[in-house]
């Protein structure tokens, strides 16, 4: 049996998700579900049109919470693999900002590993985000609805 695939990157660079979901495939035929989530740059902050949005993080710092993130996943689900890629820099509106890929022999595994990343991601990752708007820039506070979808994993 094959080690599972953890590969993660923060990177100011835009990703390719057919090649990231070949590096979890790639050779394996024990996989039986492949899961993968893209968060774009939306072009409105609520009511407010978004016309850029720039995110900071702390280099090191940020690459090792997301390993972290990501051996919680395969610690707590059957995974052949699990791909973490989160962007920073000044990203435009349809722009990819992170992926996460999920590969397991089933499904279930497989969506929930998926969304538990994405949660955890979204609560725990030291990322900054800085929205330009017509009325100038604005950091983005942190949503209760977050915390509440990341509680519902338990602590790590």
């Amino acid at each position: 049996m094959a080690a599972p695939v953890l590969h993660v990157s923060v990177q100011e660079a835009d990703f390719d998700v057919a090649a990231e979901c070949a590096r979890l495939t790639e050779g394996r035929a024990d996989v039986g579900a492949l899961v993968t989530f893209t968060g774009l740059v939306r072009d409105r902050g609520g009511d407010v049109p978004v016309s850029a949005m720039e995110l900071e993080h702390y280099p090191g710092m940020t690459e090792k919470a997301l390993t972290e993130i990501a051996e919680q996943a395969l610690a707590r689900w059957p995974l052949q693999g699990a791909v973490v890629i989160h962007r920073y820099g000044l990203l435009l509106p349809a722009d990819r900002i992170v992926l996460v890929a999920t590969a397991s022999p089933h499904r279930q595994a497989a969506f929930e590993s998926a969304e538990f990343l994405m949660d955890w991601l979204k609560t725990r990752a030291p990322f900054w985000k800085k929205e330009t708007t017509p009325d100038g820039a604005r950091w983005v506070d942190a949503r209760e609805s977050d915390d509440a979808a990341a509680a519902r994993w338990g602590r790590g």
